[in-house]
């Protein structure tokens, strides 16, 4: 991954996931590729198949919004895939100028809040997925919810992160595409390349999935787990982005009013606490 043609990278893994039938041409035959051909992507955009070739081998990076928008509906992109692609087709600052960063730190405040939730598994982590700070209750969920782990790696990675995760095919999905919509068009950051090329040679999985390009924000979603000590839990989480920081995201679990996953939370906050005061665990961002 070097990023130095991220849009026809993009247009290229995009297009191989669109059957012919899906836009209504007729399918079945003998194809080199999966997915559509450049020519079929070109006249269902209403361009030139010359000007869609430039555009996948970086020879015309500036299109206009009305073709990034046929192409996107072609290639059956959703909002926010259309952003990303519009985002990987404007021109990059001069030089490699990068704006400046905000904040990496977890404020001390946040600190103080997820510490004050005694029922709510709550943790901070930057945009490449490294957690940053933790409350008790989130560790006592998995151990990899603490301060300096990196998720993305120990769900793709961790054989006993595999075994909690009754949905795993699916977080892994969603947290892959989450990692393409945080890092945006900015493939040459040196942190995502050590991490994508870590887990693209440790893990097939992954390797799959990145080259997809799919792009999906940090959404809340249900997490289901099947945890050692407690059992089956259903917990709900939400993502919340923290202000005046460069990309932290606060993470916090709930379950259900009144159900049996509330109850087995209790147990298992129960069952983590310290005997002394309970602290949330934070290690600053690199």
């Amino acid at each position: 991954m070097d990023g130095s043609n991220a849009l026809g990278e993009f247009l290229r893994a995009r297009r191989a996931l669109v059957r012919p039938e899906d836009v209504g041409l007729p399918g079945g035959g003998l194809r080199r590729v999966p997915g559509l051909r450049r020519e079929e992507v070109a006249m269902l955009s209403g361009i030139s198949s010359d000007y869609y070739l430039r555009l996948e081998q970086g020879r015309d990076r500036n299109p206009s919004v009305q073709v990034l928008e046929a192409i996107a509906r072609v290639l059956r992109l959703d909002a926010d895939a259309t952003a990303h692609l519009a985002g990987l087709a404007q021109d990059r600052p001069a030089g490699g100028i990068r704006p400046a960063r905000r904040s990496r730190q977890v404020p001390p405040s946040l600190l103080q809040l997820i510490d004050g939730w005694p029922r709510n598994p709550a943790y901070v982590q930057n945009r490449y997925t490294d957690c940053l700070a933790a409350n008790a209750l989130a560790t006592a969920l998995t151990p990899n919810y603490r301060p300096g782990v990196n998720l993305l790696r120990a769900v793709f990675l961790d054989p006993a992160e595999r075994e909690l995760r009754r949905d795993w095919e699916d977080l892994v999905e969603e947290g892959v595409a989450a990692l393409r919509s945080e890092t945006g068009t900015d493939a040459d950051d040196p942190r995502l390349r050590d991490l994508v090329g870590e887990l693209s040679l440790r893990s097939e999985r992954f390797r799959t999935l990145w080259a997809r390009h799919e792009v999906r924000p940090r959404r809340g979603r249900t997490s289901h787990l099947t945890h050692p000590q407690v059992g089956d839990l259903d917990l709900h989480s939400n993502k919340l982005s923290v202000d005046g920081t460069d990309g932290l995201t606060l993470v916090v679990f709930h379950a259900e009013p009144g159900s049996r996953s509330a109850e087995l939370l209790d147990i298992l906050g129960s069952l983590s606490a310290p005997a002394g005061s309970i602290g949330a665990e934070r290690v600053e961002d690199q």
